[in-house]
Order: C-alpha cells, then structure tokens, then sequence
C-alpha cells in the first residue's frame, strides 16, 4: 500500500546543515520526534559530498550489471516457475546482494570481483558514514539527556563496534504479487544509515499504531536512518526499532547501501541507568528491557529475523546455556 499523500509531508526529514544556526533546536525536535514516533528519519546536507556519493552509486550499479545480474536472473527464473505453479515463494527475498566487513576487520580487499577503484571508494564512503553514524549517536545522547559519548561507548565491544554495509539492487520483478523484495523485519544492531536509490521507490515503514505501511520518498543524495533494536534497548524503549520492507515493482531496479553500526560481538547491552531512573520517577516504563551479550542476541536473531521484536527481547531475559 502506498504512503497517503499527508505522510509523505510529514515523513521527517533533517537538514543537519540547521544543527549550526538558530534553527538548531528546531532540528533537534524533529530528531527526536522520528526517533520516538517513526524509528526513522532522513538527512540532508550531512556533509558527504555529493560527488563520492554519485561515484558510490554509479560502481554499485556498474558492478551489479557486470558480476550479479546473470545469476540473479537464473535465481529469478526459478522463483518466478515454482511461483506460478502454487508454491508459496514468500520466504525468499527478491535481492541480489554483497556484504562488506569494515570493523573490527574488514574484509573489503577479499572480496570477489570488485576492481580496485570500487574497493577504495567504498572504503572512502565508510569511514565518512561511520563518523555520521557517531555524530547522530551523540546527537541522540543529547536529545536523551545522555553524557556524550554514552551510545558510542556502550555499543563498543572490546574491540570496538561492528560496522558493516550491505550493499543490494532489488531488480524489477514481473510478478509484485508472488514476493517481496526484503520481508518485514527489524534490524538487529544499533544505528542504520542508508544511501537509497532516488529514483526507484520500494523501502516503506509499519506506522507507530500498526495500521499502514508509509512509504520512505526517496530524495536525492540523502542519508535514511533508522533505529535498531539494541537502541531500542539502550534508550529503555523510548526510542522504538520499527518493522520496514521492500516492495518489488514491476520496473526499476532499486538501489541499496546499507550501513549497520552494530554493537560488539562482546559489548554488553542493557538500558541506560539515568533513563531507567527517570522511567521510575515518571511511571511512563511499562516494559522491561534484558541485558544480554550481543552475539547471544544476534544468534538468536538469525533465526527469528522476520519475526516481531518483543519475543526476541523476553528470550533474552532468559540466560543463555553455555558448554
């Protein structure tokens, strides 16, 4: 279902350039709004230049015409046959994608058919989206009262975060009915940061009540970012993960860069002590948060991925058996 034309006005959207102006108050309000209400929000002007942006977009696109779309093709093939002959295909995501480690070590001279130039603009284009990432992690501790540095330092393992971008094209399928391009689900980690394609639509978000599917209006050369669970967490639900999806569509094919600032596999996850303080004094906390270990959360997040959140976050109050 598409975003009703009022949600597309008001879908929020940040122009960090108003951070340093009078306007700055303005543009905090609006981050916390989509933090609390959206579980995401769009920036502008975020200080990546245009051009390394446009480079990033147009090897992305590039590389997937020369290394993927053969074998997507022969994926789509079969999917589309055995859909057309009753079989339920819901369960396969109709994206052709690439994974590429930055921290704690990355992985990005390893990987298969990426020539030289496009492994060093995306290096490039990392480590500018991880310190926007650690920017808006300070931004928020701001807005939540926080001392800076806290979401940075909590979600830091022993050797850091775990950072990481998901790069996917999700080709036009002739078939929207039959599948989706990624199926609904909330991200694991902390804060995403997405470059999209501004072109071809498709990322949509479950409205806070859980009652329409609102379209992300792609906007050119913005950065989208949403809210992970362990914030969720972190923030003791004042700020909310979301389920999101991808459409497929009958034409386009729709670029993604996602990157995940996630925690460490090690870093111990748990709500910030001032915000479960004043949840108390409040009485607005009807929910208890767990603490746990990351990659204990993580590993039961690869099983229940498309699942709702709540029964992975009561899992996790369980402890976790160890050998």
């Amino acid at each position: 279902m598409a975003a009703p034309a009022s949600a597309l006005v008001s879908f929020p959207v940040v122009r960090m350039e108003k951070l340093e102006t009078e306007e700055r108050g303005a543009a905090m309000e609006v981050i916390r709004d989509a933090c609390e209400n959206w579980g995401f929000f769009e920036l502008l002007n975020h200080g990546i230049s245009h051009e390394l942006m446009d480079e990033v977009e147009r090897l992305t696109k590039a590389q997937y015409a020369r290394c993927q779309e053969h074998k997507f093709q022969q994926f789509a093939r079969r999917t589309l046959e055995a859909g057309e002959k009753g079989a339920d295909v819901k369960d396969v995501d109709w994206e052709s994608t690439f994974f590429v480690r930055h921290r704690p070590v990355s992985n990005v001279a390893d990987l298969p058919d990426l020539d030289d130039h496009y492994r060093q603009v995306m290096k490039e284009f990392a480590s500018e989206i991880e310190k926007l990432a650690e920017r808006l992690l300070d931004l928020l501790c701001e807005n939540l009262g926080l001392e800076p540095g806290y979401l940075k330092k909590a979600l830091a393992g022993s050797n850091g975060p775990t950072f990481g971008t998901k790069v996917s094209a999700y080709p036009p399928c002739p078939r929207p009915d039959l599948a989706d391009g990624l199926r609904a689900h909330t991200d694991a980690g902390g804060i995403i940061l997405l470059f999209q394609d501004d072109q071809v639509s498709g990322l949509q978000l479950l409205s806070k009540d859980g009652k329409e599917w609102v379209d992300v209006p792609p906007l050119r050369h913005a950065i989208v970012v949403n809210i992970g669970d362990q914030l969720e967490v972190i923030t003791n639900g004042r700020y909310k993960s979301v389920m999101h999806r991808v459409l497929t569509r009958p034409d386009g094919n729709r670029m993604s860069v996602a990157s995940f600032y996630n925690p460490g596999a090690d870093a111990v996850i748990f709500p910030a002590p001032k915000l479960l303080e004043e949840a108390d004094e409040e009485e607005t906390s009807s929910t208890t948060y767990p603490k746990f270990v990351f990659e204990d959360y993580m590993n039961l997040y690869v099983q229940h991925k498309f699942e709702a959140k709540e029964p992975r976050f009561e899992a996790m109050k369980t402890p976790i058996a160890t050998a």
